[in-house]
């Protein structure tokens, strides 16, 4: 009997889930829902970085693609799902109580954003994320070496220890925390306890300065010296993590019902988005994949023999197995680049809320965009073109800082949108290169870009500069939801359908649609204007 596994993947705005195939990494259905909650902009207050999302947005959403998602598939498939496995943004912690249950789910709560998911590009906690790099350079073990020794403000102790100090009736109902990847598989598992919660070895060692060497989190004498209010938590987390092909048990029948599944089930363990789908896109050892939509999230992976005794500064962590288990995973990425672009529509777009018919402000909205593509690719590779740096979010990578913000220079009263449109596309390319560069300054090579997600193949102009910059043929892989294939992969490896996740990735990948290779002329242009850059950004 055919057998075929769920992938979910949970975004910024909106939950996917697909049903793949285990034989071939076929398609047979997918749909895609927004969290209503979010759309509407509840909980979040951009002008102090704040962004969180309710947990009935994402449980509310999951059943809804994943009934949908069946209904469109042929009949009977609902009895041959074999695996179920989640990717989530990260790090997007919540406080739970003894029970694992998020604190919003509290009445008292209901209306609290501290007691909710605290969104990967919430960035309240910039003050105890300076305080956590500064006790790691005087602590006798730097916590955060393998973090790339510089801890952000987007990452767990950070935002924990922000919202603990800031919101008394939060702290004291508080009984520990979970990231959103391992809240799912255990909802669907019932394994919500924090004491049997099973941990994903991405999120930890990424997020939350976890590491083998340090047996486990950093430890409660560290911990107490940041803040004393953290103490407890050492006690009540965890000291073992795994790989996201754990099988973490068996979908629970109230669960299937509700999705219309039958059989048995197998739920694997959770990772991050960028993580998963770089095993979506066919990742390779140093293959750079490249997650590209509202921000960047860069995964390299290599042999843990290669990496003996290297540690690279001002990434997101080396972890092994936090991608393919038996494979150290190095993270990177940039906090806004579709998002840059998105910011200078916006701008553009300020004077349609003059125009009363929604319909007519929709349509202009969206030809602002393509003409400015249109246009700013007619435009010669000169001086004229303004310099800018991509800091429209703070920095993530290299040397994570979220206090840095965006520049343009060179305006003239000759300077039109079309011109600060592609300075702009080239600020987010310039980033882009500082990371490859990063890597190969410290003996890691790049030895080719894979590219996914929505700006990867939606706007060629973008993947061209990128390639003429990075002087990297760029490949974009063929699945439009790489990060959910990663996910269903991963499924079907946790439900025994394949013994290791490399030959998941061999029978279910889908290869790749299109190759950008960099032009000789452009790129010497580009390693001029990038020194310009340097000077702006560094």
């Amino acid at each position: 009997m055919e057998k075929y596994v769920i992938g979910l993947d949970f975004g910024t705005d909106s939950v996917r889930a697909v049903i793949v195939n285990a034989a071939n990494g076929n398609e047979i259905s997918s749909s895609v829902a927004w969290y209503p909650r979010w759309k509407k902009g509840l909980y979040c207050n951009p002008l102090k970085n704040q962004y969180r999302q309710h947990p009935q947005d994402y449980l509310d959403s999951m059943e809804q693609v994943i009934i949908e998602a069946l209904s469109v598939a042929p009949e009977g498939t609902g009895s041959k799902i074999a695996g179920i496995s989640f990717d989530t943004t990260g790090s997007t912690p919540v406080f739970i109580d003894e029970k694992g249950t998020p604190l919003a789910f509290q009445p008292e709560f209901s209306e609290n954003p501290n007691a909710m998911f605290i969104l990967w590009k919430d960035h309240t906690a910039i003050a105890e994320a300076a305080e956590i790099n500064t006790l790691c350079s005087k602590w006798a073990i730097d916590y955060s070496k393998y973090e790339g020794g510089i801890y952000s403000s987007e990452w767990v102790w950070a935002k924990a220890l922000h919202v603990l100090r800031e919101d008394e009736k939060v702290r004291k109902a508080a009984y520990s925390w979970v990231e959103h990847c391992d809240w799912m598989p255990a909802v669907l598992t019932g394994k919500t306890k924090p004491e049997e919660l099973i941990r994903s070895r991405c999120a930890a060692g990424h997020k939350a300065m976890w590491h083998k060497d340090f047996n486990g989190l950093p430890s409660e004498e560290f911990l107490g010296a940041l803040d004393p209010l953290l103490i407890s938590y050492r006690k009540r987390l965890y000291t073992d993590t795994w790989p996201a092909d754990k099988k973490v048990g068996n979908l629970l029948p109230e669960w299937a019902a509700k999705f219309g599944i039958t059989g048995e089930v197998t739920i694997s363990a959770g990772a991050f988005d960028a993580h998963m789908g770089a095993v979506g896109g066919g990742i390779k050892p140093y293959s750079l994949l490249r997650v590209m939509g509202t921000s960047t999230c860069d995964i390299l992976i290599a042999p843990a023999a290669d990496m003996e005794g290297k540690l690279i500064p001002g990434i997101c962590g080396q972890v092994d197995g936090s991608v393919v288990p038996g494979m150290v995973g190095l993270e990177a990425g940039q906090s806004a680049f579709g998002d840059v672009y998105a910011w200078f529509k916006k701008i553009l777009t300020w004077p349609l809320q003059y125009i009363n018919d929604p319909a007519e402000r929709e349509r202009i909205s969206e030809k602002i965009l393509a003409g400015l593509t249109e246009e700013a690719g007619k435009l010669p590779d000169d001086d004229t073109i303004p310099a800018a740096t991509d800091w429209f979010n703070g920095r993530r990578t290299p040397d994570a800082d979220q206090t840095v913000t965006a520049t343009l220079a060179g305006l003239t009263l000759g300077t039109d949108a079309p011109m600060i449109f592609k300075s702009l596309v080239e600020a987010t390319a310039f980033g882009s290169l500082a990371i490859a560069e990063r890597f190969r300054e410290h003996g890691i090579p790049v030895s080719e870009v894979i590219a996914i997600g929505g700006v990867a193949k939606k706007s060629p102009f973008v993947m061209q500069i990128l390639a003429d910059v990075m002087n990297t043929e760029f490949k974009v892989a063929s699945a439009d939801q790489a990060c959910a294939l990663g996910a269903a992969m991963f499924a079907a490896t946790a439900a025994g359908i394949y013994p290791s996740v490399e030959e998941a990735m061999q029978a279910m990948g889908q290869g790749f649609d299109t190759v950008y290779r960099p032009n000789a002329e452009k790129v010497a242009f580009y390693r001029k204007k990038y020194l310009k850059y340097k000077t702006l950004a560094f």
